[in-house]
C-alpha cells in the first residue's frame, strides 16, 4: 500500500495560531502514517506536479490574499486530480475573501461570529451513523461562533443553533461540519477551531481526524 501524501499549508492572520494548529493536524496525519509537508507559503500551490501527487490538502490560513499563479493551480489540483481538501475554523473558511471560486470550492464562508470569542453553545451531531460523526455525541464548546453564508449542496454533518436570528424572533440551525465534492476532489470543513485549544479538544479533534481521512484522494 503506498503511502498518502499530505500538504499542510499555514499563514495570514496570526490570532487563529496557524502555525500550532497546523501542527497539530499535521501530527494527526503523521499518526496515520501520512506523508506530510508542512508550509508557510502559498507558493507551496504553484508547483503543479507536486500537487498532482498530493492525496490532502489542508490549508490554515486566515484571510491575506492569493496572486492567481497560486489560487488556479490549487482549484485544478481538486476539481481535476481529485486531491482533497480539509480544514476548519476561519483557516479555510475565512480565507482570501475576494475568491469567490475559492469560497465555492470550501461551500461556505464566515461572515460574523456574534458575541466574539468565549461563546458557550453546543454542537448538535446529525447523521448519526455515518463514519464521520459515528459514536460522537453532542458537546459544548466556549468559542467563536461562527454565522456562515453556505452551499445548499453541502451535506451537514453537525450545526449548531443561532436563537432569534430567523424569520419573525425563530431560531435557525446553522452548519457547523460539512462535507461536498468539487469536481473530482473531496472537501470537509469544521467551522470549529477558533484556536489550537479548541482544535485539541477531543470531539474537535476526532472529527478533524475523519474528516481528514474522508477528503484524503
Amino acid at each position: 500500500m503506498s503511502v498518502k501524501k499530505a500538504l499542510v499549508v499555514w499563514g495570514g492572520w496570526d490570532g487563529h495560531q496557524p502555525q500550532e494548529v497546523s501542527a497539530l493536524l499535521a501530527g494527526v496525519l503523521r499518526d496515520e502514517n501520512y506523508d506530510v509537508e508542512i508550509s508557510d507559503t502559498l507558493d507551496s500551490y504553484k508547483d503543479v506536479e507536486k500537487l498532482s501527487s498530493i492525496d490532502l490538502i489542508v490549508p490554515v490560513w486566515t484571510m491575506g490574499k492569493i496572486e492567481k499563479e497560486q489560487l488556479t493551480p490549487l482549484l485544478h489540483a481538486v476539481k481535476e486530480n481529485g486531491t482533497g481538501i480539509a480544514g476548519c475554523h476561519g483557516g479555510m473558511g475565512d480565507s482570501f475573501r475576494m475568491e469567490v471560486e475559492y469560497q465555492f470550492m470550501v461551500g461556505g464562508q464566515w461572515v460574523a461570529h456574534p458575541g466574539n470569542d468565549g461563546v458557550r453553545y453546543t454542537v448538535n451531531i446529525v447523521q448519526n451513523d455515518h463514519q464521520l460523526v459515528h459514536g460522537i455525541a453532542d458537546f459544548e464548546v466556549s468559542s467563536e461562533k461562527y454565522y456562515m453564508h453556505v452551499d445548499p449542496a453541502n451535506d451537514v454533518f453537525a450545526t449548531t443553533t443561532f436563537e432569534g436570528y430567523g424569520p419573525h424572533g425563530s431560531d435557525i440551525k446553522m452548519p457547523v461540519v460539512w462535507t461536498k465534492m468539487y469536481g473530482a476532489g473531496k472537501v470537509y470543513y469544521n467551522s470549529l477551531g477558533h484556536q489550537a485549544n479548541i482544535v485539541a479538544l477531543p470531539p474537535v479533534l476526532s472529527l478533524m481526524r475523519r474528516g481528514m481521512l474522508w477528503a484524503t484522494r
